[in-house]
């Protein structure tokens, strides 16, 4: 772990300026913004056509959310490794096009009748595909576009909006199918897809891509390149487990909070989902203060602290008792406090792993990272339905909550939780890497990387 006193930006360097004068990081934010929209809309469509349109039952839906959520596990990998050896811009223009055509044909088939549940199955994979390339792809875009001193900046701005997808594309899905039809609201969201992918592709910035040679590594090997790093990188490979501690435990807690709300608590299904909403404003109020709190007091403080507060809160869910009146505010508080804690964490951790990232590896550590962390979500849920059958749902809702501490456990134990007011410098990359060794640490140490210098070292 490289020490603090290598780093991009501290409370002795006055703050970057605002990117917002950047007309690129506009385009990106604006695409970025109408993309999470799009996706998370669809989430919602999706479903809601098989259900109304198509009449699916309890079990084909499980199905048809599966298929979405499968090229998280399957593809973020190859994803990673793909990105790293094209231009961001075109990665997302493409993901943009397709999501906008598979959804329109989409919309065209279910208004003449010919779109049957195996074909809704296809969509939801197809969009679910394209949307891992897509993400992927805006993370390690990021640090082509902007200096390493406005890496958090840009972060919490790109986090924000994508908090306020969370909250605002559900809702919107939902009101586009009732007020109009699921068709018409498939329809909706590709032209959510078809505003990132105008904004988007006029982005000027060039990136370039890294020489190719006549036998370029396979796929595999690139992937294992991409697991090497995140393994022997000290921060990566502690925010790697820190991940996977916190998915396992999240998706167990969950689980069990999600029956223990109206069964111990008997609370509505509207009071369940403002509960469950208040996540969303939190995650908005965590996005604001990423972009002050680490320079402030620096990195691993508020890393530690925000991860201890944020997975913490939930110890107190198990102490409540009926629907009193205190029960739904004290509901809404915790989820308050989880969604901007929790952001604060997600904000603060990514400014971090691109930091020590080499730009040519950005997209393998990203997807290393999600495949490794969403890869325990299935087993922890498994796990909380186990012990909600056996043990009970105020137990069970205790022992998962408490298990979430394992995640802040892990930086604390780790050099993340010493990090300074100070990024650390980006580590070395393989040996493929396409610019010379130390040239881009020497560059964000002293502050002098502008976005036209990192464009060319982009792979």
């Amino acid at each position: 772990m490289p020490s603090s006193s290598s780093a991009v930006s501290g409370s002795d360097r006055p703050v970057p300026p605002s990117l917002w004068r950047d007309r690129d990081f506009r385009r990106l934010w604006v695409g970025q913004t109408a993309s999470q929209l799009g996706e998370h809309a669809t989430l919602i469509v999706l479903p809601l056509f098989a259900v109304l349109t198509l009449d699916a039952g309890a079990g084909e839906l499980g199905v048809l959310r599966a298929s979405g959520q499968a090229p998280i596990l399957l593809l973020s990998l190859f994803a990673g490794a793909w990105v790293d050896r094209w231009r961001t811009r075109t990665v997302m223009v493409v993901t943009d096009a397709g999501r906008t055509l598979v959804l329109g044909a989409t919309a065209v088939a279910g208004l003449l009748g010919w779109l049957g549940l195996p074909a809704l199955l296809v969509v939801a994979f197809a969009v679910g595909a394209l949307s891992v390339f897509f993400d992927v792809a805006y993370q390690a875009s990021l640090v082509r576009l902007v200096r390493g001193d406005q890496l958090l900046q840009g972060n919490s701005a790109l986090e924000g909006s994508r908090s306020a997808a969370q909250i605002g594309g559900p809702a919107l899905g939902g009101t586009l199918v009732s007020l109009l039809s699921a068709p018409i609201a498939a329809a909706s969201s590709a032209v959510f897809f078809a505003l990132s992918f105008l904004s988007i592709r006029r982005i000027r910035r060039t990136e370039s891509i890294p020489a190719r040679s006549e036998r370029p590594p396979r796929v595999w090997r690139r992937i294992h390149d991409g697991l090497r790093f995140v393994v022997r990188e000290t921060s990566l490979r502690t925010v790697c487990l820190a991940s996977a501690a916190f998915q396992f435990s999240f998706a167990a807690m969950m689980t069990v909070y999600l029956l223990f709300l109206p069964r111990e608590l008997h609370l509505s299904g509207t009071t369940v989902g403002l509960a469950l909403a208040a996540t969303g404003p939190g995650a908005l109020l965590g996005s604001i203060l990423a972009a002050r709190l680490p320079r402030r007091f620096g990195y691993g403080t508020v890393l530690v602290s925000a991860a201890v507060l944020g997975d913490g809160v939930f110890l107190c869910v198990p102490a409540l008792q009926g629907s009193s009146a205190a029960t739904v505010p004290a509901l809404l508080a915790i989820n308050l406090v989880f969604g901007a804690a929790g952001q604060l964490v997600n904000v603060t951790v990514m400014a971090v792993r691109q930091a020590v990232t080499p730009d040519e590896m950005q997209g393998r550590v990203a997807a290393t990272i999600t495949f490794v962390g969403m890869g325990t979500a299935p087993l922890g849920s498994l796990l909380g339905g186990f012990l909600a059958t056996e043990w009970g749902l105020r137990t069970s809702l205790m022992v998962t909550a408490a298990g979430m501490m394992t995640s802040p456990v892990v930086m604390v134990l780790s050099p993340l939780a010493r990090l300074g007011r100070m990024l650390p410098a980006v580590q070395d990359g393989p040996p493929t890497a396409t610019r010379p060794a130390g040239h881009e640490t020497a560059a964000r140490e002293t502050g002098d990387c502008h976005p036209g210098d990192v464009e060319t070292r982009q792979a």
